[in-house]
Formats: structure tokens, C-alpha cells, sequence
């Protein structure tokens, strides 16, 4: 008979914890699955900023008071709707235009029987002419000079013999002889020798040096 009773209090136990469990249960379900969740908290209203509203800003579109309030520079301009343009010709704004009649001071490009413009013409030269370049030389180049050196004649003996400098050497050559196998002595005389550059085919007449 225990048995029994304590099944009896099992029972008692849970009919009392259904009967508390029940009502509670029927609240949750009832606040958050029928009426969209918990009770808002109650907030205080926030003050309203009215703006100052004049005919202009009234006129405006909205994109263009929100870029001024922004700071992010001018709105851009909307253009009107393809449906409010008008597609009509007027004939009389055409006729305006192609009876136009140019008025220019200058040559009409707009015509092939216009004369040109008459320019002026320049009473001087553009720039002042400078000196003339010297004229360029014409034919070969002149031989160099002969680089020998006249400072000495010797008559002994019936044969003239003339003192030849080149450089740092110092030569004694007669009529007929070759100095330093590049110059060859024709004549002498006492102020005066004749001296012919083998090399480039030029005589020329060396006068006796004093120094």
C-alpha cells in the first residue's frame, strides 16, 4: 500500500506545477508570437528642427536642398521629360534665321564672290640685316707657308752657300740640294733664297733674316 501512495503524491505534485506552468506559458506565447514581441519602452518625443522655408528653397528639388545642407558643392540641373518637349516645327523661327544677312567687316567665308581683305604692307625690312657672312672659299685650300728660316749666305770659294734654320736644326745647303728630304733650295742669293716645297709643288722666296 506505500506504493500506492507515493504514486498518489506524484500525481498531486504534478497537477499543481501543470495548473502554475500552464498560465505562464500561455503569456509568453501570447506576447511573442501574436503581438509581435514585448510592449515598446516608452521614450520621450524628440524635438522637431523646422527649417525656414521661403519661395526659392520651396521651388527647389529635393536633390538640390540636400547637397546645400550636405556642403557637397551646386546641384546638378534636371532636365525636363521627354514627354513635355514640344516636337512641333515652326516655320517662322526658320525663316528668321535663313533670312539673316551677313554684317562683318571682313571677307564673307559664307560666299565665293567676296574679295579678300587687303592687308598692309610693310613699309620696312622685318629685321635689321646684320653683317654679311664672309664668301666661302672656292677651290683647294692655299699651301702652307714654307717653315724654314733664311738667316745666313757664304760666297767663299765660288760656291753661295745659304744658312737654313727648321725648328732647332740648322742646315748649310747649295743650289740644287734638299733640306730635311721636304724642301729643295733653287736659287741663292745674298738677301734672298728660292726655296720649293716638294710636298705641295709651291715656290716661294725666303728674305735673309737679321735676327
Amino acid at each position: 500500500m506505500k506504493t500506492g501512495l507515493e504514486n498518489r503524491r506524484n500525481v498531486i505534485t504534478l497537477a499543481i506545477l501543470g495548473v502554475v506552468l500552464i498560465p505562464c506559458l500561455w503569456y509568453f506565447v501570447d506576447k511573442v508570437f501574436v503581438s509581435g514581441g514585448p510592449a515598446p519602452t516608452a521614450t520621450a518625443p524628440q524635438p522637431v528642427t523646422v527649417e525656414p522655408t521661403t519661395a526659392a528653397t520651396a521651388a527647389e528639388p529635393a536633390a538640390a536642398r540636400t547637397a546645400a545642407r550636405t556642403g557637397n558643392g551646386h546641384a546638378a540641373k534636371k532636365l525636363p521629360s521627354l514627354e513635355s518637349l514640344d516636337p512641333t516645327l515652326h516655320p517662322e523661327l526658320m525663316a528668321g534665321a535663313e533670312s539673316l544677312v551677313y554684317s562683318g567687316s571682313g571677307r564673307n567665308i559664307f560666299s565665293m564672290s567676296s574679295a579678300p581683305v587687303q592687308m598692309e604692307v610693310a613699309q620696312g625690312p622685318v629685321r635689321p640685316k646684320g653683317p654679311e657672312p664672309p664668301p666661302a672659299p672656292t677651290g683647294p685650300p692655299p699651301p702652307p707657308p714654307i717653315d724654314l728660316k733664311f738667316f745666313g749666305y757664304e760666297a767663299g770659294s765660288g760656291a753661295k752657300k745659304a744658312f737654313i734654320l727648321h725648328g732647332d736644326d740648322v742646315f748649310i745647303a747649295s743650289e740644287g740640294d734638299v733640306v730635311d728630304h721636304h724642301y729643295k733650295v733653287l736659287k741663292i742669293n745674298p738677301l734672298s733664297i728660292q726655296v720649293t716645297d716638294l710636298l705641295y709643288n709651291n715656290t716661294q722666296t725666303l728674305s735673309l733674316s737679321q735676327s
